[in-house]
């Protein structure tokens, strides 16, 4: 997941634009794809819904006279997920994350029905689902919010059942493989032949444990500066040159 930003007056990483020509190495061998959820297939909290989801957090930390678990950045937060992997730091398995993460979840579930699918995504699922590639979600989200989600859209039966998402172990969230190898596992696939699609260093530093390859999405400048930061090779603004490299694939 990325913060809401724009592309406007943005300045992209020297080279960006170049990436399209180099994807056929990173895409033709692929038999599997990974799909990080928000960013890549969606934004699900588009405007200021993130933050209003952050503020709950701390309102209800507040309300059971909790508030000094947050420092004061913690509590002018705008990413409920960074709330709550603060208090899971220090209260880690307690009913109190657990409170927080369904909470979360209620907020993700609700965020579906205004969340703004990718340009180009939908087509590319599809595309990739009838080429004989098989597809997973691997994300920090509530997969229970994935799922309704890719159904609203139509798009359950290229990814069921292989969603992997939140768990009740947040430590288990990315940048730990955990739902990578999960996926990997359930789905026989071989690394060498596994791409994840993600747009933070997080999913890039899940990715490189995983040993899978690694294109990062980055819908505006910063998140594009974030990626190739952190090392990441290979990094488009839009997924439209994936679907005519897919589409083009033997031609």
């Amino acid at each position: 997941m990325t913060a809401d930003s724009t592309q406007s007056d943005a300045i992209w990483p020297e080279g960006l634009g170049d990436e399209t020509e180099r994807l056929h190495d990173l895409i033709d061998p692929v038999r599997f794809v990974l799909f990080d959820f928000d960013g890549p297939i969606c934004r699900l909290f588009p405007g200021r819904s993130a933050q209003k989801a952050a503020e709950d957090q701390v309102r209800c930390l507040a309300g059971l006279g909790l508030p000094g678990l947050l420092s004061e950045e913690e509590r002018c937060q705008v990413d409920p997920y960074v709330v709550l992997r603060a208090v899971d730091r220090r209260r880690p398995r307690s009913d109190l994350v657990e409170e927080l993460e369904k909470r979360l979840t209620q907020h993700e579930l609700t965020a579906v029905v205004s969340a703004l699918p990718t340009p180009h995504v939908d087509p590319l699922i599809r595309t990739w689902t009838a080429v004989g590639a098989r597809l997973a979600i691997t994300t920090n989200h509530s997969p229970s919010a994935v799922s309704r989600y890719l159904a609203s859209r139509g798009l359950l039966e290229c990814f069921a059942p292989h969603i992997y998402g939140r768990t009740q172990d947040l430590r288990l969230l990315k940048p730990d493989p955990h739902c990578l190898h999960r996926a990997l596992r359930a789905m026989g696939a071989d690394p060498q032949t596994t791409l994840m699609i993600g747009d933070a260093p997080t999913d890039f530093e899940a990715a490189r444990r995983a040993g899978v390859g690694f294109l990062g999405y980055a819908r505006g400048a910063r998140e594009a500066r974030l990626l190739t930061a952190a090392g990441v090779r290979h990094v488009v603004p839009s997924l439209e040159p994936v679907l005519k490299r897919l589409r083009g694939k033997g031609r």
